[in-house]
């Protein structure tokens, strides 16, 4: 058997702001923003170089009252660069932890969806 995460749905209040926080700040992709109606409203957004996707919108269920999504992971290859440049964009990012290898920092989406960069096998700038 073969599977693939390739979209996360995550709960937001406000598709405007949640589609420019990833777009312009991020720096995701915007892959679809339709309304195929029926009030149901499909934003996909892709973070650059991954097969995975999130998607934001209305009518598919995952009510920001539900709660958010805690933990999702950007793995980079330079994290103090990735870091440097969310910053750059106006992201509010953590400083890096080394957590013996595994270097982490962590930024939230304006709902309260947190994520993680991570670099594996390095050492803190």
């Amino acid at each position: 058997m073969k599977m693939m995460l390739e979209l996360v749905p995550l709960p937001v209040s406000d598709i405007e702001r949640s589609k420019a926080f990833y777009t312009e700040v991020i720096g995701f992709e915007l892959d679809h923003d339709v309304q195929p109606g029926n009030g149901m409203r499909i934003v996909q957004l892709t973070p650059p170089g991954s097969a995975c996707s999130i998607v934001i919108g209305t009518g598919m269920g995952g009510d920001p009252s539900d709660g958010t999504v805690n933990g999702l992971h950007l793995v980079v290859g330079d994290i103090a660069s990735a870091r440097e440049e969310l910053l750059g964009r106006g992201a509010g990012v953590s400083p890096i932890q080394d957590m013996g290898g595994v270097q982490f920092a962590y930024f939230s989406d304006p709902d309260g969806n947190s994520w993680a960069l991570q670099q594996i096998g390095a050492t803190t700038p």
